[in-house]
């Protein structure tokens, strides 16, 4: 995650080099170093540093990185003969490289060589079968390919390897939301939820997969997990508290003639109303009357 300070950071030596100013190696190592894709702005000027001999000689051991960075960045911009020539001098100075061999698959990915790069992979899986990088080209490679069946069978075998990626569980989360394997997606998020439980974006994703769920006990659920959203954002989240005034709707009309015990309190809810009219105010008060209607519909009130 980049922090704001590392982005206005970013952003003026950005300008800076595009105007001219220098401070291009610069720019350049802070890209890799927030792991931020400017891969335009990378080739352009890793070329310019590059193809200056003088240039290229003052970087000493750094050279090959660079060499690498132009690389995967000429192959974001289809650049394919930039990134063929920049992988020719790394594998004349590196020629056993397994990390060279994986630039090599990949530039077999960019020309839509699927099948071969495949088999590269496969090779340098052979190798060293807990390469991550490996394991993530081939899940990117099937969904390059629109084969999302393919992408959940690599990202399941690389989560039995790599169960604290927390990138990889995400990932296959929201693959199985777009497929609407809600159980599925739903067991992701647990995952998420219990490696990094004050993280309130997997609180909120797994509230609205048991909310789309549906049934009493999965909507009382997911109204804990929108309100320890609200309670880790500090009230700031308006999804979650939507979320919250949805759930009691919904608790409401099921629970209607059941026991007490299914019955919800209508304090959250009311809490949650107050807090969305008081920022509408603020924030959208030409919008005010809109939400009223809206939570009048759905027998709320503050």
């Amino acid at each position: 995650m980049v922090s704001k300070t590392e982005e206005t950071q970013l952003s003026n030596l950005e300008t800076q080099v595009d105007n001219g100013g220098g401070g291009a190696w610069e720019y350049l190592c802070l890209v890799r170093k927030l792991k931020v894709r400017r891969s335009d702005r990378v080739l352009k000027h890793g070329l310019s540093i590059l193809n200056d001999l003088k240039k290229r000689s003052s970087l000493g051991p750094d050279e090959w990185t660079l060499y690498e960075q132009v690389a995967v960045a000429a192959m974001d911009c289809q650049s394919l003969e930039v990134a063929k020539d920049c992988i020719k001098v790394l594998r004349k100075k590196f020629p056993e490289s397994k990390r060279v061999g994986r630039l090599e698959g990949m530039l077999l990915e960019a020309k839509g060589a699927w099948a071969e790069a495949e088999k590269a992979y496969s090779s340098l899986l052979e190798d060293n079968p807990l390469d991550q990088v490996i394991h993530k080209r081939r899940v990117a490679m099937a969904k390059g390919q629109g084969n999302v069946s393919v992408a959940i069978e690599w990202l399941n075998k690389y989560l039995e390897i790599f169960m604290a990626d927390h990138d990889a569980w995400r990932e296959l989360a929201e693959i199985y939301v777009s497929l609407q394997m809600y159980k599925q997606a739903a067991f992701c998020y647990e995952e998420l939820i219990l490696s990094q439980p004050m993280v309130p974006l997997y609180h909120l994703a797994y509230a609205d997969v048991l909310y789309t769920l549906g049934g009493l006990e999965n909507l009382q659920n997911a109204k804990k997990y929108y309100a320890s959203t609200i309670d880790l954002t500090g009230g700031k989240n308006t999804r979650a508290l939507f979320g919250v005034c949805l759930c009691s709707s919904a608790i409401g009309q099921i629970a209607k003639g059941r026991n007490k015990d299914d019955k919800e309190s209508p304090e959250l809810q009311s809490l949650a109303a107050t807090a969305l009219e008081r920022e509408y105010k603020q924030k959208a008060s030409d919008k005010l009357s809109l939400l009223t209607a809206a939570l009048k519909g759905l027998k709320v009130s503050s």
